[in-house]
């Protein structure tokens, strides 16, 4: 049931929704330029530092899937205000953290309420947005995402630089708690109460077409935790912990054999998912007839890829002003900024005319893609010249801000286009994390390639392999976006 609402309305419940979202993704991007004030204040260990960024991941992609189910079940409201509470809580003991073990275990937790919340942003703009008007959510949420991953550098730089060095990187953390108390307000004041909530009502059935619906259902409804998959949340979040440990952890043979673990335990779980659908179509976790409807496959594959190589490219520009070029983290930041403005300038518009030119608009946002990152790298090449300079590459890095705001408002608004409401939190929990799987995977080889190259020939040519790496990536997201563009005008068509 979709809510009628003025454009005020609209505009309130966008804010309640997407400033937690903010938050919690901006957890990521910020935490980058406050390592190394971490490493000195707190007296931490390389390993130490490492679970700062991998711990949040790991619990991040291991919570998506089941909060987004728990949310379809028992009313998007309740987890998402479950989830805030939990992600200011843990950023307040972040920012007090007195040891690396202390602040690990907070980034965990921040890790698991953001996974938490995520899909929660996702099921209600499917459920309180139709039509145009759930386009230019989509937007406005990819500005979200957008400012949020290319203004962290930018802001933790500005407060790392300006305060002493233990209490700069306790600020990046503690900005989440005013975000997070605002957010909570929102929430109260403006989203739907919970006796609105129509996805805690009833259990869930699942209609996703003739394809969906060809099947008949048997045997009585689970009840109570065995609604949400009790056996299917463990499996996936095994697959996931083992598929994403060895490109953020384990990077050898140890390494490998997890991931193939990880596929394993991928195939059981689809297996007893099946399996379970069979029996009753609301009892699995994620209903498999969800990859039966091609506009949310193909557009989730298009976003996995870009997501396979566009974020390592700011891990990579972080470290090549830092010591490359021996700038500051300020710097470091500020190069980032004409993505934010590119993206702030244009996502919400993208968003308005996904309804009409969707498809046309991913792709040309894949082109524009691969076009940045050829960019990228001759502006990088440029450096060993009298004509380089690192604001030639902030110029590029505004172009990939142009990428970014045509292709994520455009791939997630025609993603979830056939996706059923009561399928929307799962739907929005299995496409976040494809994308943080092949975040991570993607940071680890475009990073490990520029490291690798890096102590062999130096910095300059590390950053130029880097990004032609990732427009070989970005060329595959073409393909894809012009797969789905085809398989979109032929549904269109018949």
């Amino acid at each position: 049931m979709h809510q009628t609402t003025s454009t005020g309305s609209s505009r309130r419940m966008m804010t309640a929704m997407f400033l937690p979202l903010f938050a919690s993704l901006l957890s990521i991007s910020i935490v980058n330029v406050a390592l190394p004030a971490i490493e000195e204040s707190l007296e931490a260990s390389s390993a130490d530092l490492q679970w700062v960024l991998s711990g949040y991941a790991l619990a991040f992609g291991m919570a998506l899937v089941p909060a987004g189910r728990a949310g379809d079940i028992w009313g998007r409201r309740r987890l998402f205000l479950i989830g805030v509470v939990v992600f200011g809580l843990a950023s307040l003991g972040a920012a007090l953290a007195m040891s690396p073990l202390v602040l690990n275990a907070a980034r965990v937790f921040m890790g698991f309420a953001a996974g938490i919340l995520t899909p929660q942003v996702i099921g209600m703009i499917q459920q309180l947005f139709s039509g145009p008007a759930r386009g230019r959510a989509y937007g406005m949420m990819g500005t979200v995402i957008g400012v949020a991953v290319a203004a962290g550098p930018a802001l933790g730089g500005l407060i790392i630089d300006t305060t002493a060095a233990d209490v700069g990187w306790r600020m990046t953390f503690l900005i989440n708690v005013p975000v997070t108390v605002a957010a909570l307000i929102g929430i109260l004041l403006w989203l739907p109460k919970p006796q609105d909530d129509d996805a805690a009502a009833e259990p869930a059935t699942t209609d996703a077409g003739p394809e969906a619906g060809s099947t008949g259902s048997t045997g009585t409804e689970p009840h109570g935790l065995q609604r949400l998959d009790p056996l299917g949340v463990v499996l996936l979040s095994l697959a996931v912990l083992l598929l994403m440990l060895p490109f953020i952890q384990f990077r050898s043979l140890l390494g490998g054999l997890f991931a193939v673990a990880g596929l394993l335990m991928l195939g059981i779980w689809a297996l007893w998912e099946r399996r379970l659908g069979r029996r009753q179509e609301s009892a699995p976790m994620v209903n498999l007839k969800l990859f039966a409807l091609p506009s949310y496959t193909l557009n989730s594959m298009v976003l996995g890829l870009y997501f396979a190589g566009m974020p390592a490219i700011w891990a990579v520009v972080a470290v090549y002003v830092q010591q490359g070029q021996g700038r500051g983290a300020l710097i470091a930041g500020l190069v980032t900024l004409p993505s934010a403005v590119m993206v702030m300038l244009l996502s919400s518009r993208v968003g308005k005319a996904v309804e009409s030119k969707g498809p046309r608009i991913l792709v040309a946002g894949t082109i524009t893609a691969v076009a940045a990152m050829l960019l990228l790298s001759g502006t990088a090449a440029l450096m060993a010249t009298p004509y380089g300079s690192i604001w030639l590459m902030a110029a590029a890095l505004g172009v990939v801000g142009i990428s970014q705001a045509l292709i994520i408002p455009s791939a997630q608004t025609l993603s979830m286009h056939d996706v059923p409401e009561q399928m929307a939190g799962a739907a929005g929990g299995v496409a976040q994390t494809v994308q943080r799987v092949f975040t991570a995977i993607g940071i680890a080889v475009v990073t490990g390639i520029y490291f690798s190259v890096t102590a062999e020939q130096g910095h300059q040519s590390g950053i130029v392999v880097a990004t032609l790496v990732i427009a070989g990536l970005m060329l595959s997201s073409v393909a894809a976006a012009i797969f789905a563009a085809k398989r979109a005008a032929l549904s269109a068509a018949g």
